[in-house]
């Protein structure tokens, strides 16, 4: 079982920046590709980025250029820095893994509300 806690979420104004953190609890972290989704009110979850073991990093059209995701092996920690924020960032951030080796269980975190003021 992994358990991942999200944090950094919070309300900002339309071009400001925030940047969300997700710990994981367990060593495997390495073997986990990572991600970030959100889900807007009325709207289905939506991928925003993910990151592989080897730090392959995959982004949503809507936020390449201004997203950045990485990750700490080390630390069992992955980012999402978030700049030139808009108020259609506006959602729920969830902090997803996946592991890669059997039995390929997936996990989610609780979510972290990400508000961007017009």
């Amino acid at each position: 079982q992994v358990q991942l806690v999200e944090s950094g979420g919070g309300l900002v104004q339309a071009g400001g920046s925030l940047r969300l953190s997700c710990a994981a609890s367990r060593s495997i972290f390495s073997r986990l590709t990572m991600g970030w989704y959100r889900q807007a009110p009325g709207k289905q979850r939506e991928l925003v980025a993910t990151i592989t073991s080897g730090s392959t990093t995959n982004y949503a059209d809507s936020v390449k250029g201004r997203f950045t995701i990485s990750r700490d092996n080390a630390k069992n920690l992955m980012l999402l820095q978030m700049n030139s924020l808009k108020p259609e960032d506006t959602a729920v951030y969830y902090c997803h893994a996946l592991l890669t080796l059997p039995p390929w269980s997936d996990y989610w975190g609780q979510g972290t509300q990400v508000t961007v003021s017009s």
